[in-house]
């Protein structure tokens, strides 16, 4: 068992682009099922941190989300 003071909290963001989703093995595509917006929870470690413009973005897959908040 582990408290809950040691487990790590999952970061907050704000969807600012999507792209078309990704292709399964036949080749068909699977949609993204987010959109620009959504506020979102990821783990510390997820995705790819870059820069856009000079402005630092995380890049993450779809299935690094852990959730979307809803307002």
């Amino acid at each position: 068992m582990i408290p809950d003071s040691a487990t790590e909290k999952p970061d907050q963001g704000e969807v600012i682009a999507v792209g078309p989703g990704k292709r399964d093995d036949n080749g068909k595509s699977i949609p993204v099922d987010l959109k620009v917006g959504d506020k979102v929870l990821f783990g510390k470690y997820a995705g790819q941190g870059v820069k856009v413009d000079g402005v630092e973005v995380l890049v993450l897959r779809e299935d690094d989300i852990l959730g979307v908040v809803e307002a």
